[in-house]
């Protein structure tokens, strides 16, 4: 049925905007004062954008003419921005449900990598995996990720190493973002692990010299689209000078510095990131006192992953901290085989046990924050006229149970909607 409109969403209990201001990022006060309406709608038009939020009877005055292609009852539901996972490596073969068991019988983490596990045993499979195989699990992987409702998902390459790998796992991540309704940030990540048989002077300069410049090219033949560019940098895999030399030859090809810094060792990766311009540093659970200083200073994105603390066992990143000394504050599920966690409901509610961060500052980091960070928060992380209309309807009152329930998402969201498109629906009933 044709319509002036694409969709409306009326009378919802609350509706969650999260900014009212064009905000780009929220700070510990702002995440206080999260704008929630009490009976809203979201008119959304023909472009995927959203036309127009507010009180339900202003609308329905407003738009009282008006054709829609659909229209969804929100009333005793909830509206809330699509979420953003600010950090995923959901493009892989060969899972390592064999090393859990290892850590939960007290190897660490570099123990198993410096054994020939962890990433190595990852790119081994992953090599020799076909294209369309690894497109088939990551779309799988993502469709998971969409139906717990993440609408924007920075993904990375990282588990090639090598040119000819880095490149097939890129154009799957491109396939994807051009045949999936969700929305995709690529990071090229080649390096994630120095490879065998290399030292990391050498991995860095086949990625400088070699990998970056082919990728370039391949981008402006229009087969792949890059975002970021990331390293991992820590003790005994990417040092300091290598890091940088790597993500300044990124940046200088117009990529966003985002990257991977003190998560086991302390680095100095943040301030590192600071000096950059990084758009954002992950993990950070080993960062120092002046590198907090640095990104709050930079208003560089603190990408923290409760996940990976919760699995590694690792000491929790001080969100707290960063927060009261004014670091933008964003969340990732660190997707990846060695921390299986597709939803980012459960990130939240880990970074509010774990790392002691409220509701409100969880969800603003899990949207508006988290956008930030992958450089669109002009369009997505927030429910506000002229944004991509990315919406999570939610099967409650009170939007604080996106957080409060400690998984079965497959019960609480109702609709999942990517530019005024419903892309997932929840038919299911539970019979009795």
């Amino acid at each position: 049925m044709a319509g002036e409109y694409k969709l409306l969403l009326e009378g919802a209990q609350q509706l969650v905007l999260v900014c009212t201001k064009g905000e780009k990022y929220l700070l510990e006060a702002g995440m206080q004062h999260l704008a929630v309406l009490e009976n809203g709608s979201v008119v959304i038009g023909k472009d995927g954008c959203i036309k127009a939020v507010g009180d339900s009877r202003a609308i329905h005055k407003q738009f009282s003419g008006a054709s829609f292609e659909k229209v969804i009852d929100c009333s005793g539901k909830c509206i809330l921005p699509g979420l953003v996972d600010a950090h995923t490596h959901p493009v892989w073969a060969g899972d390592r449900v064999h090393e859990f068991a290892m850590k939960l019988a007290g190897a660490s983490y570099m123990d198993i990598h410096q054994a020939g596990g962890g990433i190595h045993f990852t790119v081994e499979h992953t090599r020799s995996a076909l294209e369309d195989e690894l497109f088939s699990s990551f779309r799988h992987r993502l469709l998971r990720m969409l139906r717990a409702g993440s609408t924007l998902v920075e993904c990375k390459s990282g588990y090639g190493l090598n040119l000819e790998t880095e490149v097939k796992m890129l154009r799957v991540i491109e396939r994807a973002r051009r045949e999936l309704d969700i929305g995709i940030s690529s990071t090229y990540c080649g390096a994630h692990s120095v490879p065998k048989g290399k030292s990391a002077i050498e991995a860095t300069d086949d990625i400088v010299s070699i990998h970056l410049p082919k990728l370039k090219q391949l981008e402006l033949n229009g087969e792949i689209h890059i975002d970021n560019i990331d390293v991992f940098c820590e003790k005994g895999v990417f040092d300091l000078p290598s890091t940088r030399r790597i993500l300044q030859a990124g940046k200088d090809l117009g990529l966003q510095i985002n990257f991977h810094g003190d998560e086991l060792h302390p680095m100095k990766s943040a301030e590192l990131g600071a000096e950059l311009g990084a758009q954002a540093v992950s993990h950070l659970e080993e960062i120092s006192d002046e590198g907090i200083a640095a990104m709050a200073q930079a208003k560089c994105a603190a990408v923290l992953l409760p996940t990976t603390a919760y699995i590694l066992r690792l000491k929790q990143p001080q969100a707290r901290k960063m927060l009261k000394e004014g670091v933008i504050v964003a969340l990732g599920s660190d997707f990846n085989p060695n921390a299986y966690c597709c939803s980012m409901l459960m990130v939240m509610h880990l970074a509010c046990v774990n790392m002691k961060m409220s509701m409100k500052e969880a969800l603003a980091a899990a949207t508006i924050n988290a956008a930030y960070a992958l450089g669109k928060s002009h369009m997505h992380g927030s429910i506000e006229t002229g944004k991509q209309g990315d919406l999570i309807i939610i099967n409650s009152p009170r939007w604080e149970h996106l957080i409060y329930q400690f998984g079965g998402h497959q019960e609480l969201i109702d609709y999942v909607i990517v530019k005024g498109k419903v892309v997932y629906k929840n038919d299911s009933v539970l019979g009795y």
